[in-house]
């Protein structure tokens, strides 16, 4: 009986621990298991990372944590650009680039306009000045976007060597503005160069090369070109009434010996000012 009640207190014993122990131990676990994962997972892609980015890991150099060989340029002076392979080619471009350009230059300096006309250049626009009876004529032009585009079919390219390229013309767009001393007002002249350099009107013995595209009064002293003024277009006009218009400027001097002289000088400009972007676009590149 003795025995049996002994049996009975050391079993209700054993069980009482179990129950005591067995909360904590589960409560301990989880909260020891993410520890450690979070830990590996940090470890072992942080090595591979460093692993990837190292070079020449199965040499017998010890690698380096990261190679500044590739994609980290050198800054070789103080001006605090940035200095790539790329940069040094094309500035060596460029180089080559200046030097064919300048051997190929007609006019080192601007040509000369026959009439009397007087010069004012600002950059890339230029201003034909000329006095004629009491009367002002201006032609103004700027060379940006002058240089019509070439359009050749393949078969005529692959026939053309390099000595046999067309050569690049200057066409711009011009205004001729006609000021009288009597006048509030300038009869304005908007001309371009069309690309077939056809006349206006039929039986003309000598084409035109420039045709007048709009005709307006402008106020004095306006540098716009005001909207609100009349504006006739010559797209649809009399003949009759458009060879008036084409005498009148010839007789200030706007005709096609002006036209081709014009045509001389633009392209002498923007030849010069293209070599001088050329030099500028070097010095930049090369951080002078």
């Amino acid at each position: 009986m003795l025995k049996s009640f002994a049996r009975a207190v050391s079993t209700a014993a054993r069980i009482s621990t179990r129950t005591a122990t067995a909360p904590s131990t589960r409560v301990l676990e989880p909260l020891m298991r993410p520890t450690l994962c979070a830990n590996s997972a940090v470890i072992r892609p942080f090595t591979r990372s460093i692993w990837m980015m190292t070079s020449g890991s199965s040499s017998g150099h010890r690698p380096t944590l990261l190679n500044s060989s590739r994609g980290i340029p050198s800054v070789s002076c103080g001006c605090g650009g940035l200095h790539t392979e790329g940069d040094k080619a094309f500035a060596e471009f460029l180089s080559d680039e200046i030097k064919e350009e300048r051997k190929i230059q007609k006019h080192h300096s601007l040509p000369k306009m026959s009439g009397g006309w007087d010069i004012e250049l600002n950059g890339t626009e230029a201003k034909l000045i000329r006095t004629i009876g009491g009367e002002k004529v201006t032609v103004t032009f700027n060379i940006n976007n002058s240089i019509p585009p070439t359009f050749e079919e393949e078969g005529e390219q692959g026939q053309k060597g390099a000595e046999n390229e067309p050569e690049i013309v200057s066409t711009p767009n011009f205004v001729v503005e006609v000021t009288k001393q009597s006048s509030n007002n300038s009869l304005v002249f908007d001309c371009h160069y069309p690309e077939d350099e056809t006349g206006h009107g039929e039986g003309e013995e000598e084409s035109d090369i420039f045709a007048i595209r709009e005709v307006s009064f402008q106020p004095l002293g306006e540098a716009d070109w005001k909207e609100t003024s009349y504006t006739l277009n010559t797209d649809s006009l009399d003949w009759a009434l458009y060879d008036h218009l084409m005498d009148f400027l010839a007789d200030r001097g706007v005709d096609n010996t002006f036209a081709d002289e014009l045509m001389e000088l633009s392209t002498a400009l923007e030849h010069q000012e293209y070599i001088k972007f050329l030099e500028n676009l070097s010095g930049f590149v090369k951080c002078q």
